[in-house]
């Protein structure tokens, strides 16, 4: 349920209506605007009198909220949420009018791979390096990733280019080793770990939760909704394409989906053309189209030697294919009054 409080409500007087709410035994998140500030309640609202809240002085409207997910919902935070990580003096950001661009190789191979990825992504105009260093492959007998090796390695190229880290999470013991990642990434495949969730539900670090395989975009709103409940309202949500009948590519983009997410929740939303299209050829295409939609950025593969990679070097760009990439964004992102 939401609350609107009247125009120029004082600080002191939306307090008041926030402890007459805490009072019914509902928790209370403010949102506060320009003109207006908006009470989102949560908690068991069925016995809510909504009727008798709307005839207070202070209050200008009350609304039931339909959907399953709250904190994620727009109605409960009206502006746009962006998530900032900070290094070396530097803020990075996805979000807020700024396109986020997130590079790298979808595995760390070795230290000379990884830090001369970084210096050719940052040089084109990326701001945060991705690099998989623990892999769910559909194979056993596939490149895993090297594990806690792979991670030193990242932190290497951080120290080189300042770059902020993006890199997946499997398991909850895996946080131990995580200290260096500024961006935590919640892989596909663990979208509905409820458990692993809640556990960044309690972490500092922003999230990167990609869409699962076969899961509606509700569902991944409500899989945000649980890291949020949890305290960690520092979640982007990725777009990274879905299964269907159609076999020409890797999955299907739901291109769709981009501004159905940014119309229903106040999160970033970003777009991974790479594993959505799995063809190299068709990134750049599903990257416009996803800028043109409105997204908030973009998380792509790089790599120096497609041919030889580890993983996925099919869906792969060459750092100079990234360069040129990015080149043609920046017309785009200006039509969408953002900058790279």
């Amino acid at each position: 349920m939401i609350v609107v409080l009247k125009q120029g409500v004082t600080n002191e007087e939306a307090e008041h209506v926030v402890l007459l709410m805490e009072k019914r035994g509902l928790s209370v998140h403010v949102s506060k605007g320009e003109a207006q500030t908006v009470l989102g309640l949560v908690g068991d609202t069925s016995g809510f009198d909504a009727a008798a809240i709307s005839a207070h002085h202070l209050v200008a409207k009350v609304i039931r909220v339909q959907e399953p997910y709250k904190r994620a919902n727009r109605l409960f935070h009206p502006r746009d949420t962006a998530v900032d990580v900070s290094t070396d003096g530097v803020v990075h950001r996805i979000g807020g009018g700024t396109l986020g661009i997130i590079a790298g190789p979808c595995s760390v191979e070795s230290r000379d791979q990884i830090c001369g990825i970084a210096r050719a992504v940052k040089k084109a105009g990326a701001g945060f390096l991705r690099g998989g260093v623990f892999k769910p492959r559909t194979s056993p007998y596939s490149f895993q990733g090297m594990g806690c090796g792979g991670v030193d390695l990242l932190a290497a190229a951080k120290k080189e280019t300042g770059l902020p880290l993006v890199s997946e999470l499997m398991e909850i013991h895996q946080l131990e080793v995580f200290d260096e990642v500024d961006i935590i990434q919640v892989g596909a495949r663990n979208m509905q770990n409820f458990n692993l969730l809640k556990e960044l539900g309690r972490c500092k670090k922003p999230v990167l939760l990609k869409r699962g395989l076969a899961s509606t975009v509700t569902e991944l709103l409500m899989a945000a909704e649980y890291i949020i409940a949890g305290g960690n309202e520092r979640v982007i949500l990725c777009e990274r394409g879905i299964r269907t009948f159609e076999t020409f590519s890797r999955n299907t983009l739901d291109i769709s989906a981009v501004p159905f997410l940014k119309q229903k929740s106040h999160l970033p939303v970003i777009v991974d053309p790479s594993h959505a299209t799995g063809d190299a050829s068709l990134v750049p295409a599903a990257a416009k189209a996803a800028v043109a939609a409105g997204a908030d950025g973009l998380i792509i593969e790089v790599h120096n030697d497609p041919e030889n990679a580890f993983s996925d070097g099919e869906q792969s760009l060459t750092p100079p294919a990234f360069a040129s990439l990015l080149e043609e964004l920046k017309k785009y992102a200006a039509l969408e009054k953002k900058t790279l």
